[in-house]
């Protein structure tokens, strides 16, 4: 069982030590090395439609799990309460399909909703009808 450490920072220092989780809430981010040992960053961001951070006081947990599709080493695992625990690998297929997934769903995040009417105009017939 692997464990890692986290600190908060304002900024990712430029030297990723092993074993430590790097969160900076300023930049909305979370770094660290890939923990299979390959010496890839590993930066996630921290948002609604990317990965939610959880820090209970003495660790934390990133969700969904963390899969490194892009390193040639393929990781995947789930940082939780400071600890990884490692993920069957996926194939490129489900690969592929997560990736379409991910850009349907921050697309649809960034998408204005539509308006009826508008604020004022409601407003307005409420007070002025």
């Amino acid at each position: 069982m692997r464990i890692l450490q986290h600190k908060f920072v304002e900024y990712i220092p430029e030297v990723i030590e092993d074993g430590i989780v790097y969160v900076s809430i300023k930049y909305r981010s979370a770094t660290h090395n890939c923990v299979c040992g390959c010496g890839n960053k590993v930066v996630t961001p921290i948002s609604p439609k990317d990965w939610q951070l959880t820090f209970d006081g003495k660790t934390i947990s990133l969700y969904p799990s963390i899969g490194n599709w892009n390193f040639e080493c393929k990781s995947h695992y789930w940082i939780t309460k400071g600890i990884v625990r490692h993920a069957r690998t996926w194939d490129d297929e489900e690969i592929k399909l997560n990736r379409e997934y991910d850009v349907a769903q921050k697309e649809s995040n960034y998408k204005t909703p539509k308006k009826k009417g508008g604020f004022w105009k409601n407003l307005k017939s409420i007070f002025f009808a």
